[in-house]
Order: structure tokens, then C-alpha cells, then sequence
């Protein structure tokens, strides 16, 4: 242990000081941002990380944000930052004035399917906040398309995952077992998946659902176990609730297709292990979607909100000679080049660039 420390420290000596600014909940909410595994990666590679917040209150958090901007500006020599629309884009600004008061650069690094249409409404606010970053990022090539009106210079950096982690095994001839994976928001519309199961519940009485994720509060949660009832499917699905990150491989594994139903979307790592483990996708053809999946190839796109649509795509998979077998390989091939080996450097590459540059 204290062999692999100093063997850091030697490493990281000529290397700045980050910060990295979101949502670190894993330990009070369960569920595990992308900000979290970027932290862990660095830190592993020999960086000097310093991570805010982990405070579940959103209130609470912001104000753990700006304090740790301040307490640990000797520590750091840039920031990044996470940033997302509605309210958490305001906090983002506040966040970024911060880091100029104390003249510390900063990436920022775009989320969520809903940025788009809010850069829409507020331009001005998106491109002044865009232009005073050191370098933007995004996780998906949507992103990358929608927000560039705003800075020329982005730079795709996607979101990744340890694939060594996930077993993959082909679905030839998968059942009616079915895994959902999101947190029970609207936006991620989970009642969607408890219709799809009334509608094959005629045809296949064996069919299963385990829907895994944390509940955010906004009654949907309830909403979904209410319309099981109705429908009379509860006794088919089982809410799991939030999970640990280390047995998540475990859990997807666990059912033959995935059911991936949003409203709003960018790029959802829950589509990035599915398909590390060879789980067939079904999902709506909604924001960053069909620039991550491509249909009939690696996945089945449905239109947004259509349960009939979703209920016949999972009929296929079942019954289709090779439909199954074909979605559950490319998708394999494809997240290949999602694995933290090949995304790391790039993130690497950005801060040691900036090393140079400012320590010329």
C-alpha cells in the first residue's frame, strides 16, 4: 500500500492539481455519475484529484461547490466541471465565476438530453459561460453536433466503462426476461416498461421485468407500481430499487433485453453495459439515441411513448431467427471503444497539455 502511494507521488509530482466539480452520490443517493469513475481513473493513472460534492442536498452541494473552490485553490491548478441545464446550469455559472475570482481555468464538460433545447432558450447565457472555458467537452457525438453553434472547438470525449468488469454472453434465443436500468424520474418515463409488459403478458406468460434505479422523488416511482396493479403485471415485475456499481454487471446479466425508455436522452452508460454484457437493446428513438445506437443493427428504435411499438420489437428478439443473435454482437463490437483504456489518455492528453502550456 504505501509502496503504490509513493510510486503516485513520484508520478503525479509534475502534474497539476485538478478539481473535479458534480455530482458524487454513489454513497448517499446509489447512483454512480461518470464524474466519479473519471476521479477514480485519474487517481489511478497518478494524478492529484480533488472531488466536490458528495453533500445529498442540492443546496447543500452548491455551497460545498463554492467553498471548495475557495478552501483548495492552493491544491489545484485547473477545474472541471459538470454542467447541465435548467437550474444546475445556473449553478454552473456561479460555479465558473468562482474559479475566475481565484484564476483557476476550467473545463467544462457537457450532460443531459435537454441541454440542447435549453441552449435554445438561452443562448447568450450558454455561449458566454462556453467561451470562458479553457476547453468544452462532450460524452456523445449529439452534444457534440447540437452544442458546437455555441464553440466551435469541442472535443468528444465519451462516457466509458471498465469492460473486464462485464461478462458478455450472446443472446441466440433470449426469453421474455426483461431489465430496465434508469433512475424513476419522468424524463426516463418507467410506466412505459410496465405497459410493455402488460401488452407481452398475453403472449408470454413467463415474462419478467426487474427494474433497477434509485427513486428521484417526483412520484414516478409510484406511478409505475400503481399502473402495475392496474394492469395486473405486479407480481411480473420486480423493483429492485438502486444497486451497487460493482454488482450492476450482475443484475443486467440477469435479463436477455434491455428496455430503455426516455423521453429526453444523451448517452446513457445503462446502453453501454447492456451491450458490454451482449443484452439485446430496445429503446425510443429520442436525443442522443440514434447517435449511440443504430436500429436494427445493434438495437430496436421505437418511436417516444409507443408501449406498442416497444412490445413488438421485444416479440421479434424472442421469435426471429438471428434478429436477437445480430443486435447482441454488434452491440458487443461496438462498446469496445467505450473502455476507460482507450478514453482515458484523451482526458490525459487535455490536462497535460495544459501543463505545458502554462508551466513554460
Amino acid at each position: 500500500m504505501h509502496q503504490e502511494q509513493g510510486q503516485a507521488k513520484v508520478v503525479s509530482a509534475s502534474r497539476p492539481g485538478i478539481l473535479l466539480i458534480g455530482n458524487f452520490l454513489s454513497a448517499t443517493r446509489g447512483t454512480r455519475g461518470v464524474c466519479e469513475d473519471l476521479a477514480d481513473n485519474l487517481k489511478a493513472a497518478g494524478w492529484p484529484v480533488i472531488t466536490t460534492s458528495s453533500r445529498p442536498g442540492r443546496l447543500a452541494r452548491l455551497i460545498d461547490f463554492l467553498s471548495t473552490v475557495w478552501r483548495q485553490r492552493k491544491r489545484y491548478k485547473i477545474a472541471q466541471v459538470d454542467v447541465y441545464s435548467r437550474s444546475s446550469f445556473l449553478w454552473a455559472e456561479w460555479v465558473c465565476w468562482a474559479l475566475r475570482f481565484v484564476r483557476k481555468p476550467y473545463v467544462l464538460t457537457l450532460h443531459g438530453g435537454n441541454l440542447p433545447s435549453f441552449a435554445q432558450r438561452h443562448s447568450k447565457r450558454v455561449q458566454r459561460l462556453l467561451q470562458t472555458a479553457y476547453a468544452v467537452t462532450t460524452p456523445s457525438s449529439y452534444l457534440f453536433e447540437q452544442m458546437r453553434t455555441y464553440r466551435r472547438d469541442l472535443m468528444c470525449l465519451p462516457n466509458s466503462l471498465e469492460l473486464k468488469k462485464y461478462q458478455f454472453k450472446q443472446r441466440d434465443r433470449p426469453e421474455p426476461n426483461l431489465v430496465w436500468l434508469r433512475a424513476f424520474h419522468d424524463i426516463y418515463n418507467p410506466s412505459l416498461a410496465v405497459k410493455v409488459v402488460a401488452l407481452l403478458a398475453r403472449d408470454f406468460p413467463a415474462v419478467r421485468l426487474v427494474m433497477i434505479g434509485p427513486d428521484m422523488k417526483d412520484g414516478s416511482l409510484e406511478s409505475a407500481k400503481n399502473l402495475a396493479v392496474e394492469l395486473g403485471v405486479l407480481e411480473k415485475i420486480t423493483f429492485a430499487g438502486p444497486v451497487p456499481k460493482a454488482t450492476t454487471p450482475q443484475w443486467v446479466n440477469g435479463g436477455d433485453i434491455l428496455l430503455n425508455t426516455p423521453r429526453i436522452d444523451n448517452m446513457p452508460v445503462s446502453i453501454l453495459e447492456a451491450m458490454a454484457c451482449g443484452v439485446c437493446i430496445v429503446s425510443t428513438n429520442v436525443g442522443g439515441i440514434p447517435y449511440l445506437l443504430d436500429d436494427e443493427y445493434d438495437a430496436l428504435l421505437v418511436p417516444n411513448g409507443d408501449e406498442v411499438a416497444m412490445a413488438r420489437a421485444v416479440r421479434r428478439l424472442v421469435s426471429e431467427k438471428g434478429t436477437a443473435e445480430r443486435l447482441s454482437r454488434n452491440g458487443r463490437r461496438k462498446v469496445d471503444q467505450f473502455d476507460w483504456s482507450a478514453i482515458l489518455p484523451k482526458w490525459e492528453q487535455l490536462f497535460t497539455d495544459f501543463s505545458e502550456k502554462h508551466t513554460a
